[in-house]
């Protein structure tokens, strides 16, 4: 659910697109079809997919996200770089300097590139920090 949630809210689907249906799904991801079917229904409970008579299942228009969702999108990834920096013994300046290496690299021609270590720049939605 998790990664469906993400690519809904980010932008990778797109409201009307199709849904792969419980079959798919099921044969794709490996799991129980009724699992699948579980899934699908919490999607659509929550207002991410909708089912279209003769058309089948959707994604739903969204509201747009705000940069806080967005941000607690990247959450368990976050965690994930935190735990292994630690592990590793990389202080957290070192880390942050990474990371805004790695962004500045990532957004040269984009003009969205942004410090991270020292809270400067724009956020996602080009508002300054």
């Amino acid at each position: 659910m998790y990664a469906a949630t993400k690519a809904m809210i980010s932008g990778q689907v797109r409201p009307g697109d199709a849904f792969p249906s419980v079959r798919v799904l099921s044969r794709e991801l490996k799991i129980n079809p009724n699992t699948a079917a579980k899934i699908v229904a919490h999607l659509v409970s929550e207002g991410l997919l909708e089912t279209r008579p003769g058309i089948g299942t959707v994604v739903a228009a969204l509201p747009d996200s705000t940069r806080q969702e967005r941000t607690q999108l990247l959450g368990h990834e976050i965690e994930g770089l935190v735990v292994e920096a630690k592990r590793l013994g990389i202080a957290r300046e070192e880390m942050l300097a990474s990371v805004d290496e790695h962004w500045q690299n990532l957004s040269a021609g984009d003009g969205a590139a942004g410090g991270i270590a020292d809270g400067k720049g724009k956020d996602g939605g080009g508002r300054e920090r």
